[in-house]
């Protein structure tokens, strides 16, 4: 058995588009799934002036306005790095939590290796969606945060705020983990 901790953390993002690099990364949230009130959050500056209309709609981010009061993009991530080194001892690893991981990984791993030349996550990350599939045995389209909800009945719900939205997926994920998963060991 090995002593190494495998410390899960929930991440959100708001972007100004589908994808890396064409687009934005306008804000992180973050929290620790088990100790949910250990929390990250930033805004950035846009790295592009390109922007799906529907994005900043959804988030009621502004483009101008994060140009203005965001973080430096290398800032925003060192700080980011910084903060999860916080919450780990040496040989700890540190595991990427989120719904429809592979989008808010996608901006996360882009933005790590562009601005920091690594990603503190490494090359994976969890999907809840996913969990939730194995662990029900439920379709894919039944792995919708409103079906989830439903079934689960968190105390939380989806704002399209970054730190917010990660403290909601932390509450759905430890009732996945605790709830379905744990009776099935």
């Amino acid at each position: 058995m090995s002593d190494k901790r495998e410390v899960f953390v929930s991440v959100d993002v708001e972007t100004s588009g589908p994808i890396p690099g064409e687009f934005s990364l306008l804000s992180i949230g973050a929290c620790c799934i088990f100790n949910p009130e250990k929390t990250f959050t930033c805004k950035l500056k846009p790295i592009t002036d390109a922007f799906d209309p529907k994005a900043l709609e959804v988030t009621g981010l502004s483009m101008d306005e994060l140009k203005k009061c965001g973080l430096e993009p290398h800032s925003a991530m060192s700080s980011f790095s910084q903060w999860l080194a916080s919450l780990i001892d040496r040989g700890d690893s540190i595991v990427f939590v989120g719904f429809n991981a592979p989008f808010d990984w996608s901006f996360v791993n882009y933005y790590f290796h562009r601005f920091l030349g690594e990603n503190p996550f490494g090359f994976a990350a969890l999907d809840i969606k996913a969990l939730y599939m194995g662990a029900t045995g439920c379709s894919w389209r039944d792995t919708r945060s409103s079906k989830i909800a439903e079934h689960l009945k968190p105390r939380l719900s989806g704002t399209h705020d970054a730190l917010h939205d990660a403290q909601y997926q932390a509450e759905i994920f430890r009732s996945i983990w605790c709830d379905l998963i744990a009776s099935h060991r």
